[in-house]
């Protein structure tokens, strides 16, 4: 498929038919992943596919809100739906260890060096790169986070490290429905004026 076509194409699916996904493309999801850029070639990311019912099963038990306030309703059932879902996890201690060699010099591993947590920035673009292989793969796929009162059951769930945390989830199988659903259905996109600043904010005089 051509690259134009992935990004144009590229949407969130949020319900999957019961079609099993080839292991030949999760492996390239996860190979492709690991292509992202990473500040310092540091790579602290991490990646928990699970791609077996029992597995994907033991996530939802572990995530999904207990109160029925809390609940998602018709998204969440949507979700459960995925036959593979990858964990993009990531390590800040990776990222202050790296920082701190002799050919960046931040020996002292001050996490206030940094401008933004850029573990959690480099872990997003493995996951677009994930959701742009799912394209090329005739996938569909979703990006989700995971809620702070949730991390610690997900992690006794699947013996994820301390050391590691969770920027979010991508949700991969066939799409159940092609259409446009979700957020794009009710918003517009933002014109491209709006959003690109060209000289300065708002353009040249």
């Amino acid at each position: 498929m051509e690259f134009q076509d992935v990004v144009r194409r590229r949407r969130m699916v949020r319900r999957f038919t019961d079609e099993a996904v080839a292991p030949e493309a999760v492996d390239r999801l996860v190979r492709n992943a690991v292509r992202a850029p990473s500040a310092g070639f540091a790579q602290g990311w991490s990646f928990l596919v699970l791609a077996e019912p029992d597995d994907v099963a033991r996530f939802w038990a572990a995530t999904s809100p207990e109160q029925p306030e809390r609940s998602m309703g018709t998204w969440l059932a949507g979700m459960r739906t995925a036959p593979v879902l990858v964990v993009v996890l990531t390590s800040k201690d990776v990222y202050l260890d790296r920082y701190a060699e002799d050919d960046k010099g931040w020996a002292d591993r001050d996490e206030n060096r940094w401008a933004v947590p850029y573990w959690h920035v480099d872990a997003g673009m493995a996951a677009l790169l994930m959701l742009q292989t799912a394209v090329d793969e005739e996938l569909g796929a979703c990006f989700f986070g995971v809620a702070p009162g949730e991390v610690a059951r997900l992690r006794a769930a699947f013996d994820i490290p301390d050391a590691y945390a969770p920027t979010g989830v991508v949700a991969v199988g066939h799409p159940a429905d092609r259409a446009t659903t979700g957020s794009p259905r009710r918003r517009a996109r933002k014109p491209l004026d709006d959003v690109v600043h060209r000289g300065r904010w708002g353009g040249r005089a």
